[in-house]
This record gives structure tokens, C-alpha cells and sequence, in this order.
């Protein structure tokens, strides 16, 4: 079977091939072929993949949020606010200053 569709110069029209997913039939399922079903899905993402990457990706969060804390310990703001009411570590990020260095 061939299609010969003829459509005006500049044209876009819709071909047969682009109208073939509005079929009103269910394609053919053999009663001998293998009882397959279709996972539920969202723009096919399903719901394994979905907690498998995002696990992955907390992973990845946790890991650079902590580099994140780390690499900016050393900033005052960040390492009295937050480093220094950290139960094991706190006493390591308190500044005192020598009363000989102080200018005042």
C-alpha cells in the first residue's frame, strides 16, 4: 500500500506519518505472545527510576552541602553562627585574640 499525497508548494501540512498515533483501534496482542503490562509512568519517569536517582542525587546534595560548610568555615559569620555550635568540633573554630595583639 502506498500513499501519493500532494501537498501546495510551502505547505506544512500534516502527513500520514504524524497523524498515526490518532488511531481509534488498540494495536494486536497475540494470545500467545508474553503477558507484558506497561510500568505507570510520568513523561517516563516511573517511580524506581525516580527514587533511584534521587538517591543518587541527595547523595550528591549531602556530600557537597557538607564540602560547602567546610570550605567556608574559615568565613566569621559561618564559623561563629553555625561551626561553633557544633558539639564535637565548636571549641576548634573559637578566635581568641591575645590581649598583647589587641590594639586597643
Amino acid at each position: 500500500m502506498s500513499f501519493n499525497i500532494k501537498t501546495p508548494p510551502g505547505h506544512l501540512g500534516g502527513s500520514i506519518a504524524s497523524k498515526s498515533g490518532n488511531a481509534d483501534y488498540k494495536a494486536y496482542r497475540s494470545p500467545y505472545g508474553p503477558a507484558y503490562k506497561t510500568a505507570p509512568h510520568f513523561h517516563g519517569i516511573t517511580a524506581r527510576s525516580a527514587i533511584k536517582y534521587g538517591g543518587m542525587a541527595a547523595g550528591f546534595g549531602g556530600v557537597a552541602g557538607f564540602f560547602a560548610l567546610f570550605f567556608f568555615a574559615e568565613v566569621p559569620k559561618v564559623s561563629k553562627d553555625i561551626m561553633q555550635k557544633v558539639p564535637v568540633l565548636g571549641d576548634y573554630f573559637v578566635k581568641e585574640i591575645p590581649p598583647e595583639d589587641n590594639p586597643f
